[in-house]
């Protein structure tokens, strides 16, 4: 049957399911469960955020937006499949390693073996392939679109390794969900390369870096003793910290600046600052060493900084859309004039 529940649960938590639990799943919530798909939610938010600056523009275009959001959210996807496939057959995913520890891995739990494992590999590329193909089409085979298809493919291909090993996954993360995705999504809507565009994506990218920057502070020991190299294995928990402290602070220094310098943004956009507890906690955590056990009240752990940073980035790119909404609104019906 149908499990509409896990649905809804899947896409705002990550949950954990016992064996009975995965073997009661329909197909649709088991791919919603491995892909941790409330994290692959950042992909909607940011095709939503491309969506919103090409109606601005005045080439906004339902149909293939819709099509592209839902491609590039199963490609999300697809790459966390991909990411526990080839953590588990190189031996880094076990039953005591970080990325058990926080959510369902359903080939060290048992839930499945590799073979299904990459069955759900392929179809699920096949599906964001699909919706690749048809971007292409749709602008008549672009070289623009060309690249940024090709991009996107060796990334999702090659960022668990070797990317994610050699210290470059991290600024992947980056380029992909902020210019890359969000300029590229507008680009298709629009035919038009906007560097303004770009600008304005920084912001978002760097939020949801900032995530994954925290995530691998808080794995950092166990990814040196499986030698995988991350930016924090590399440079060392307090400058990893002190990264991510100003890729958070860039954010907001970024906003600031697209509303009172060139005035890409109304100051409505500064509604973002609503978010400044959960920046003030995030900046607060990170200033400080990972604590070797955690607070009583705390129940996520051995996540730590990723907790604050997604709660963070949750909460900063909801207010981001709103604003961004509402200044649309302001363009579109030729109300921005006092400020623009």
């Amino acid at each position: 049957m149908i499990n509409f529940k896990m649905w809804k649960t899947a896409l705002t938590t990550i949950p954990n399911v016992s064996q009975e639990e995965w073997t009661g799943l329909d197909v649709v919530s088991r791919w919603l469960v491995m892909t941790r798909s409330a994290v692959t939610t950042v992909t909607v938010f940011s095709c939503i955020v491309a969506g919103l600056l090409a109606w601005r523009a005045g080439g906004f275009h339902f149909l293939p937006w819709l099509i592209v959001t839902i491609g590039l959210f199963i490609a999300h996807g697809t790459n966390n499949i991909l990411n526990d496939y080839t953590d588990f057959a190189r031996g880094v995913d076990t039953d005591s390693y970080f990325r058990t520890l926080y959510g369902p891995h359903p080939l060290v739990h048992g839930f499945h073996d590799k073979k299904t494992q990459l069955v759900y590999f392929v179809i699920s590329g096949i599906l964001a392939m699909a919706a690749g193909v048809y971007a292409l089409f749709y602008t008549n085979f672009d070289p623009i679109v060309l690249n940024l298809f090709v991009i996107g493919a060796l990334t999702l291909l090659f960022y668990t390794w070797p990317l994610k090993h050699i210290a470059l996954g991290e600024i992947a993360i980056f380029l992909i969900w902020g210019p890359i995705m969000i300029a590229g999504v507008y680009y298709v809507l629009t035919l038009d390369w906007s560097w303004s565009v770009v600008l304005a994506s920084i912001p978002v990218g760097l939020g949801v870096v900032s995530i994954n920057l925290a995530k691998h502070i808080d794995k950092m020991e166990e990814d040196r003793k499986k030698r995988v190299t991350t930016l924090p294995v590399l440079i060392g928990q307090t400058a990893a910290r002190m990264v991510d402290i100003v890729a958070l602070l860039a954010t907001y220094g970024l906003i600031v600046y697209l509303v009172f310098w060139p005035r890409y943004f109304t100051p409505v956009m500064l509604i973002v600052f609503l978010a400044g507890k959960w920046l003030f906690y995030s900046v607060g955590a990170l200033s400080k060493p990972r604590p070797a056990e955690p607070p009583k009240e705390w129940t996520a752990w051995p996540i730590w900084f990723a907790g604050f940073t997604f709660m963070h980035n949750r909460n900063f790119i909801l207010l981001f859309m709103l604003g961004l909404i509402v200044d649309t609104i302001l363009h579109v019906f030729h109300l921005a004039g006092w400020w623009g």
